[in-house]
């Protein structure tokens, strides 16, 4: 066991199938790194497992005792999953999935759902956890992937959080778009009104991208297009002052600015979290194709068009030339493809085992979610039994990682009145 300031940790990797169906086939491997406080590493504790959020995401790397993992740690042996494709857990990059055909990283990117993942975590409960239940912390996708959890292994569990988290159980990729585009509109007009002269400076950046070939880091051309995926940061606590001061930056003389174009790549590169840009694949179940409901729902909104004023950032939303035009996502463009005509996914909840849920869960939904509308949530949080919502818009969608250990203490709280 690695020991840290105040924290020691432990490295576990276990070996899996890449199909949970096909046992003996085809295997993967998957990384998870415990982390317990240094006074009580040699207790008998309870162990939390962390879901981190995406899709695509890998588990956080700390730095210290603060935050959500200090207020963990008092009580519980943590685990940080990797979760398989990111991270240590046999990632999905570019360079890895080089010299499959379409067809086959389709078939293999299929595989990298929640249900997957659940099923990774329960070889991991067996084997690092000796078997025992656990509590999970899942945040925003982690809190999809808690309910794929509780609908398909509850047994393992005994209390689940969630923060930012509840997805619309039987809501499809165009339902969740058509409550998200209003809100980032409605983000884009609080942004422009916080920074009033912002929105000329956009406009005359995006003049520029039109009538130059500007090139980022990596020899991409910075578009338009490209250029407004930034708003995805509109959904965190800093968003706007973090663009804010991007736009403080962008120009060097009459030419876009080194800083500038560094950072624009760097936030819409995908370089190791293409499985982030697949995350229609995480909304398909049944036989509706998602079918690039992002891009469909963008024309039915005129204030997002490239020649309204202002000109609006988009968010959270995942579009087809993206797979054309971005160095790190190209080999995944006739995957992408296939994905989004697909029409035979396997469902991803219960619904009548979640009704009936015993298992104590507590779910903080941020009444501005930006990524995760809090109508849907709240929905669902109607229909999963034994459920607490604890409704509050003090925090966006990034509070358990910004509020110090202030949502997981509020969470917490609430199971201990539970008991």
């Amino acid at each position: 066991m690695i020991a840290h300031p105040g924290l020691r940790f432990a490295d576990h990797t276990v070996t899996v199938p890449l199909d949970h169906r096909r046992p003996g086939a085809a295997s993967i491997e998957v990384f998870a790194r415990e982390v317990v406080a240094d006074d009580r590493a040699g207790d008998d504790l309870p162990w939390l497992l962390f879901l981190q959020g995406g899709p695509g995401g890998k588990a956080p790397r700390p730095l210290g005792a603060d935050g959500w993992l200090a207020r963990a740690l008092r009580t519980h042996r943590v685990l940080l999953l990797d979760q398989r494709g990111t991270g240590r857990s046999t990632p999905v990059t570019a360079r890895t999935v080089r010299g499959r055909d379409d067809a086959a990283l389709a078939a293999y990117l299929r595989l990298f759902r929640a249900d997957s993942i659940v099923a990774d975590a329960e070889i991991l409960r067996e084997r690092v956890a000796g078997g025992a239940r656990w509590d999970t912390l899942g945040q925003s996708y982690g809190g999809f992937i808690t309910l794929t959890y509780l609908s398909f292994a509850p047994q393992a569990l005994r209390t689940c959080y969630i923060t930012g988290g509840l997805p619309g159980l039987d809501s499809t990729a165009d339902d969740v778009y058509a409550l998200t585009y209003p809100k980032v509109a409605a983000r884009n007009a609080e942004f422009y009104r916080a920074f009033p002269g912002a929105a000329a400076e956009v406009r005359r950046i995006a003049a520029h991208l039109t009538e130059h070939d500007v090139r980022l880091p990596d020899g991409d051309r910075l578009t338009v297009d490209r250029l407004r995926l930034i708003g995805t940061m509109f959904g965190m606590s800093t968003g706007y002052a973090q663009l804010h001061w991007l736009l403080d930056e962008a120009w060097h003389g009459d030419e876009l600015s080194d800083t500038f174009r560094q950072e624009v790549w760097r936030l819409t590169a995908f370089c190791d979290v293409p499985l982030f840009a697949l995350q229609e694949c995480t909304l398909g179940q049944g036989d509706r194709a998602t079918a690039w409901a992002a891009d469909r729902a963008l024309r039915r909104h005129p204030r997002f068009a490239p020649d309204a004023d202002p000109l609006l950032f988009t968010g959270e939303m995942m579009y087809p030339w993206m797979f054309r035009e971005i160095a790190a996502l190209r080999p995944f463009a006739g995957a992408a493809e296939i994905l989004a005509a697909d029409t035979g996914w396997p469902p991803l909840y219960d619904l009548d085992r979640l009704a009936a849920n015993d298992v104590p869960v507590l779910a903080a939904v941020y009444a501005d979610d930006m990524y995760v509308p809090a109508e849907l949530s709240l929905r669902t949080a109607a229909r999963v039994g034994n459920l607490r919502a604890w409704v509050t818009d003090e925090y966006q969608h990034d509070g358990l990682r910004t509020a110090g250990d202030r949502v997981l203490r509020h969470l917490t709280e609430m199971a201990a009145g539970l008991r």
